[in-house]
């Protein structure tokens, strides 16, 4: 790396770490503002509270803000340089656009492949963290209250319950039917089904079993019977930043087991895994946006393309949000949703650099 190149590298960096720290700063200070009734309810110590909700809370934050910051980092990096005249004299040294723009790739591939890491597997496990911190303080007690709950266990067996209490993990009215050839040949029926955390089995109590063999009919009744079944007292506990808590494997193998259940409202989980993959593309185009937009020296000064910078920033958060909403709702495929927004912006960074003097 030339000195030029470590000189931009260098200031780069230390401006996006400067913001992140500012920014992170205010939030939790708004964020502790917000919940300090909720600790104080808890009796909990800040030793408690920092260590087993802050720490994960501000990575959480600097992971969500990182794009941002990155391109807000390369607008004042370049817009101040080019103010000062130096991006002039560097051109007129015969380094071109391209060349400038290097040391801004390097620094944002970095961000972007820790970034990639930091969602596939880090940032998960930190997530379930948070979450479960909030689960026990801050949030209110989760009641599962849906009714007619339905349930594919595999190609040709169907469950069904009329109500299940998360409180003691029992369901009540139960059914389990099996068919062959799209014809029913068992059913069955019982009054309560409750989770047996010793032997992680379901028992069922006071069932009854209608065989059916053509037009034949036969009945078993009985009290109590163990069964492993495809389900457990996890699938009706709070779903609360469920996505953001899964590595990138335990998506995909999330995304499997529900739609061999037959579910397909999954629009969350595939925005959360195309996120990840995309966001660290999304802190590179960024960037280099941010260079090209601010690497000429405007008459209304360095303030005016940093207010640019944020506008723009602005911009895409909003584009970003919109985008994630309707991948979720399935108005938007979920690629096409969070891809979106990085896809028009390096469209811009393009068109921007064409025009800029080189």
């Amino acid at each position: 790396m030339k000195l030029l190149d470590a000189y931009i590298f260098k200031k780069f960096l230390t401006t996006y770490f400067f913001a992140v720290g500012i920014l992170v700063l205010v939030i939790c200070v708004i964020d502790y503002s917000e919940k300090t009734d909720d600790f104080m309810k808890h009796n909990l110590s800040m030793g408690v509270i920092f260590s087993e909700y802050y720490v994960n809370f501000i990575l959480y934050i600097v992971n969500l803000i990182t794009p941002l910051i990155a391109f807000i980092a390369a607008v004042f990096v370049t817009a101040k340089m080019a103010g000062h005249t130096e991006i002039i004299a560097i051109l007129s040294g015969g380094i071109s656009l391209k060349r400038i723009l290097w040391p801004y790739f390097l620094g944002a591939l970095l961000l972007a492949i820790t970034t990639f890491f930091l969602n596939g597997w880090i940032m998960p496990k930190s997530n379930r963290e948070k979450a479960q911190f909030e689960i026990n303080y801050t949030r209110s007690k989760f009641y599962f209250d849906a009714r007619h709950v339905h349930f594919k266990l595999d190609s040709n067996i169907y469950a069904y319950m009329q109500s299940y209490n998360n409180l003691n993990a029992t369901g009540y009215q139960f059914t389990l039917e099996r068919l062959r050839n799209r014809q029913l040949v068992e059913k069955m029926s019982a009054d309560l089904i409750v989770w047996d955390s010793l032997t992680y089995r379901w028992k069922i109590e006071r069932y009854k079993i209608h065989y059916f063999d053509g037009e034949k009919e036969s009945i078993k009744h009985g009290t109590n019977l163990d069964t492993l079944l495809k389900i457990t007292p996890n699938d009706f506990e709070s779903k609360h930043l469920h996505q953001e808590t899964l590595t990138l494997p335990q998506i995909d193998m999330y995304i499997r087991e529900q739609l061999s259940r037959g579910l397909s409202n999954l629009g969350i989980y595939y925005v959360e895994r195309y996120q990840r993959y995309l966001s660290p593309f999304a802190i590179i185009i960024l960037t280099i946006m941010g260079v090209v937009i601010s690497a000429q020296k405007s008459r209304q000064g360095t303030s005016a393309q940093i207010a640019i910078g944020f506008a723009l920033a602005f911009l895409f958060l909003i584009l970003v949000i919109i985008g994630r909403s309707m991948g979720q709702a399935g108005s938007l495929h979920p690629a096409f949703a969070v891809g979106g927004p990085s896809i028009l912006f390096a469209m811009v960074a393009l068109v921007l650099y064409w025009r800029a003097p080189k």
